[in-house]
């Protein structure tokens, strides 16, 4: 559905090419007792029920196809964030994972769209 999309692969060599966000994060800069790997988790879950919810009429198959694409797709973010993927998240990063798992919903809004037509 998604995963293989050109809008997919963007947003993840978008992700490589923003590592730097995580790389400068510093103890005194977390303000969350939240861990990147929980933030990624939690946003992703929100974001899909979001789209579910705004998309009712899809079918109980395609519903199955994105739940596995979910799970490739934090699969694909943990490998690139692999060594931050158990650090606390400073509010910079918490920011960036928020806007970026909207950025991936956006592109399963299209992809949803595309397959109602």
């Amino acid at each position: 559905m998604v995963i293989d999309k050109p809008a997919y692969v963007e947003l993840i060599d978008y992700l490589t090419s923003n590592l730097d966000v995580f790389r400068h994060g510093t103890a005194s800069e977390q303000s969350s007792n939240k861990i990147i790997e929980d933030l990624v988790e939690q946003e992703i879950g929100n974001q899909i029920i979001i789209l579910c919810t705004q998309h009712d009429e899809l079918e109980t198959n395609h519903r199955s196809i994105i739940v596995r694409e979910v799970d490739g797709i934090v699969y694909d973010i943990q490998q690139v964030l692999g060594v931050f993927w158990g650090q606390k998240a400073t509010d910079e990063q918490k920011e960036f994972l928020e806007e970026f798992v909207g950025l991936i919903k956006n592109v399963f809004d299209t992809a949803i769209a595309n397959l109602l037509d």
